[in-house]
């Protein structure tokens, strides 16, 4: 029997959606699930900034960390940390992270 707490989300679930973008002055391409794409749009309206705008900041962030993850992680990344602290969303303790990795 399914687990009464755990339920679908009320958007479905839906697999990831591929986006062309252009950053630095060239098209690449992204994969995300509707949802996130959905929260990258709102954050990068929350900071009047263009959709293309907001990913270029987070690409920059991501080709500066020690060991990059691919654009669409880094994207995924950004936008759950700046959910739980909306003050700083580029921010998670490396400490945690190397928990993770074990």
């Amino acid at each position: 029997m399914p687990d009464p707490r755990v339920s679908a989300p009320a958007c479905g679930f839906a697999g990831p959606v591929k986006r062309s973008i252009t950053i630095a002055g060239h098209q690449t391409s992204i994969s995300l699930e509707p949802v996130f794409w959905r929260a990258l749009e709102a954050a990068a309206a929350a900071q009047a900034l263009p959709l293309s705008a907001l990913v270029a900041e987070i690409d920059v962030a991501r080709i500066a960390a020690a060991d990059p993850p691919n654009l669409a992680s880094a994207i995924r990344t950004w936008l759950f940390a700046a959910a739980i602290d909306p003050a700083r969303p580029a921010c998670h303790a490396a400490a945690d992270d190397r928990e993770l990795k074990r």
